[in-house]
Formats: C-alpha cells, sequence, structure tokens
C-alpha cells in the first residue's frame, strides 16, 4: 500500500537539501546542483498533475528523462539528474515516507567518458620554471605552480590554504577537500623551497592565506585561473592550462611511475576508487605509446 506523503514534494526537497547542508556539511556547489536537478523533476511533476514523489513510479521517470533527453540535456547530465533523484528517494524511503524507489532500473544513455588532458613532464617542468620569474608576483606564481603538481590539489584546497596549514620541516599541507574532508599530502622539495621564498617575502602569519590577492585576502578561484592561462600563452603552449590541468598531470604522472592507484587515490581525496581509476586508462595510453615506439612488430601504418 502505497504511503501519501505528508508534505509537498518541494517542502521535501528542501528539507533534504537542508539536512545535507547541516549533517553532511555539503558545500553550496554541490547543495545548488542537486537543486537545479531536482527543480527539473518538480517541474515535470506539475506539468503531469503528480501530487507527490508516491504517485512516481518507473514508467513516470522514464518519460521524465526521455523528455529531457529530447529538450537537449546531455547524456552525463542526465546521469547527474538520475544520481540527484536515486540520492533523494533513498533518503525519503529511509525516513518512511516512500514505499519505492521511483528511479529503481530507470538507465540513463551511456556516457562516453572523455579522457582528461595532461601535460607530459617536458611541458609541465617548462611551464613551471618560466612560470615565476618576476617580482612579487612571480613568486606567488612560482609557488602555485609548484604546489599544484607537486600536490596535486584542487583548485579550492589551494585557494584556501592558510599559512599554519603547511609544514615545510615535514613537506606535508593539510588542505580541507570535498565534504569537508581533511587530508595531509607531501610537498615536493621544489614545491617547499618556492613557498618559503614566498613566506620570505610575504610574512608567514599562520592565519594569513598562502596565496593572498588584492587587500590581502585570500587568492580568487578566478584569479588563478587567468594566470595560469596568461603564463601558459606567453610560454606558446598549445594545451589549455587551467588548474584541474595540473592535478590531472600530477595524477597521471604519479601513476605512471609507481602504479599505485590505492595511493593516487588518497592523495586525490577521491571517496570512490572508480573516479581515479580513469588515470589508468592515460596510464595505459602511455604504455601503448611506448609499445607502438618500441616493438618492431608492432609499428601502426
Amino acid at each position: 500500500m502505497t504511503r501519501t506523503s505528508a508534505a509537498p514534494a518541494r517542502s521535501q526537497v528542501e528539507a533534504w537539501l537542508a539536512r545535507l547542508a547541516d549533517e553532511r556539511q555539503a558545500s553550496p556547489h554541490t547543495l545548488a546542483g542537486y537543486r537545479r536537478d531536482l527543480e527539473k523533476l518538480l517541474r515535470y511533476m506539475e506539468a503531469q498533475d503528480l501530487a507527490g514523489f508516491d504517485r512516481l513510479d518507473v514508467h513516470a521517470m522514464r518519460r521524465f528523462v526521455a523528455a529531457e533527453h529530447r529538450a537537449g540535456l546531455s547524456p552525463k547530465s542526465l546521469q547527474r539528474l538520475l544520481s540527484a533523484c536515486r540520492s533523494l528517494f533513498r533518503h525519503l524511503t529511509r525516513e518512511g515516507r516512500l514505499d519505492h524507489d521511483p528511479a529503481l532500473g530507470v538507465r540513463g544513455p551511456k556516457v562516453h567518458r572523455k579522457l582528461p588532458q595532461v601535460l607530459d613532464v617536458d611541458e609541465a617542468a617548462s611551464l613551471i620554471e618560466h612560470g615565476g620569474q618576476e617580482g612579487p608576483l612571480g613568486l606567488r606564481d612560482r609557488a602555485m605552480l609548484e604546489l599544484f603538481y607537486s600536490s596535486g590539489l584542487r583548485l579550492s584546497e589551494l585557494c584556501g590554504l592558510h599559512w599554519q596549514d603547511l609544514d615545510l620541516e615535514g613537506g606535508e599541507v593539510r588542505v580541507l577537500g570535498k565534504g569537508r574532508k581533511t587530508r595531509i599530502v607531501p610537498v615536493g622539495r621544489p614545491a617547499v623551497e618556492a613557498l618559503r621564498a614566498l613566506g620570505g617575502a610575504e610574512g608567514t602569519s599562520p592565519a594569513s592565506p598562502v596565496f593572498r590577492g588584492r587587500g590581502g585576502a585570500p587568492i580568487s578561484p578566478r584569479t588563478v585561473q587567468a594566470r595560469l592561462k596568461t603564463l601558459a600563452l606567453q610560454q606558446g603552449s598549445a594545451k589549455r592550462v587551467h588548474p584541474h590541468l595540473l592535478r590531472h598531470t600530477f595524477a597521471s604522472h604519479m601513476l605512471e611511475s609507481s602504479g599505485d592507484l590505492r595511493a593516487v587515490q588518497e592523495l586525490l581525496g577521491h571517496a570512490d576508487i572508480a573516479t581515479t581509476q580513469i588515470y589508468t586508462h592515460l596510464d595505459f595510453q602511455h604504455l601503448a605509446r611506448v609499445y607502438d615506439a618500441a616493438h618492431p612488430r608492432a609499428k601502426r601504418k
């Protein structure tokens, strides 16, 4: 017997989002994504005169996904949309407000995962060595580049760093990642030296941002993106250089050298190893190129 929802669907969505923010410390970016996706479902339900989630079934969900696909939503976006719906339905089922999962068995179109672009070792070294040449701005740029490549930080993690998060003697940095999870990441010697040079010029007060913008505030993500783009253009790089490219490059080079997928997962702060496994495909591409170049029977015409 189907239970009737005690609250309107929209109220249930808002209550769930508030719980994610409070109990799971979900980021504003994550919450905004869930809200956008679930708003699509709510609009569909209103158009179909479906009063609550208890009125949804697998057929209605399939029609919903098909309608969004016809409207131009990409396979990747549809998979994200379904993930948001499933998360909400699981919560409502656990709370006893829904006795079935309407999305169970509903599949979105297959996503052809695009492999991330990376810099090779020489390209990475060239970018870093020529990226911080002049004055205080050069010290900051060099330290940012070194730390991105040394430790594989996310853009938000780098922008949020304070000097108290760094242990330059031990070669470590403590970062606050997705889901407000803290992890400790090694910092390589060149990055330590670049950070010491930056600290010597600007000071290392524990509560001060490591990378400062105007007025001493933490540098903004947009400023970091713009600086990397400018530095790459100055060098004539053929690749679009951005912070996540350096994170991809770090991961690819680590896996290529070590073959330790679990270690790379920990360093990147991935909750699911499936997220990290994309770098195994990059590693195989590298091995395939070596094979093609070295094996006498592997030459491709």
